[in-house]
């Protein structure tokens, strides 16, 4: 199938924030060159994060057909249909669309993930791959997953019990890091509080594992609440 090559140039027009603050993602400089990013030093990283997000997605058969919100470029919205799910694309940067596009052939929408512009039970899954941090009401976004998911949530999450925090926040002081300015940085632990208040009354259970650890380190994912990364599956039984 022909890809759709959109111009967001009209609708971009003076477009430079969102919920009242400037981001990252709403900056052509950073969007550009995302892709090179992932190919550099962060590929490593990247390996590991979906090694665990497919594992814990594996272990829900029922999940075929899964909407990812804040894919961005793609990068793991191409990714889903290796371990066998179909996988749509939502992210309220045109930025960022503007480069999936390109790379993506496949189902991409332009929304915001507060309000999610679909009908009940839509998808089999709902995935949010670190972007999960920038949301200021993220009880209404789980609220949202839940509505549009049937059977599952899943989170990839750059973890607060990571050494790589404190060093992002001192690089904020001196201007070298705008990626996480905006950033709350989770625990396993803040997040299944964030969405016990949002699920109350569903019934499902937790998995969650963690990863992004150095590379010297004699194991690379572990269910202790430490390293760079965590994956966190919400299943749903009701």
């Amino acid at each position: 199938m022909e890809q759709r090559k959109n111009n967001f140039g009209l609708m971009t027009q003076g477009l430079t924030n969102w919920q009242g603050r400037k981001e990252w993602f709403f900056n052509r400089e950073h969007t550009d060159t995302y892709e090179q990013w992932y190919e550099g030093r962060y590929k490593r990283a990247e390996v590991w994060q979906k090694k665990v997000m497919g594992q814990l997605l594996g272990k829900d058969p029922r999940v075929k057909e899964l909407l990812e919100f804040g894919c961005g470029t793609t990068r793991f919205t191409r990714w889903w249909h290796e371990i066998g799910i179909e996988a749509t694309g939502g992210d309220l940067s045109p930025f960022m669309l503007g480069q999936a596009v390109h790379l993506f052939n496949g189902d991409l929408v332009n929304a915001d993930s507060h309000f999610m512009p679909f009908k009940d039970h839509t998808f089999d899954a709902v995935a949010f791959i670190t972007t999960f941090e920038y949301y200021r009401d993220p009880v209404q976004v789980i609220r949202e997953a839940a509505r549009v998911g049937k059977h599952g949530i899943a989170f990839g999450m750059m973890n607060r019990n990571s050494p790589k925090v404190l060093r992002r926040r001192v690089q904020q002081l001196f201007g070298k890091n705008p990626f996480y300015v905006t950033a709350t940085f989770y625990t396993p632990a803040m997040l299944i509080s964030k969405i016990e208040e949002a699920l109350q009354g569903r019934q499902y259970s937790l998995e969650w594992t963690c990863t992004g650890l150095p590379e010297w380190f004699p194991v690379q994912q572990w269910s202790v609440p430490v390293g760079d990364f965590f994956g966190l599956y919400v299943k749903f039984s009701d």
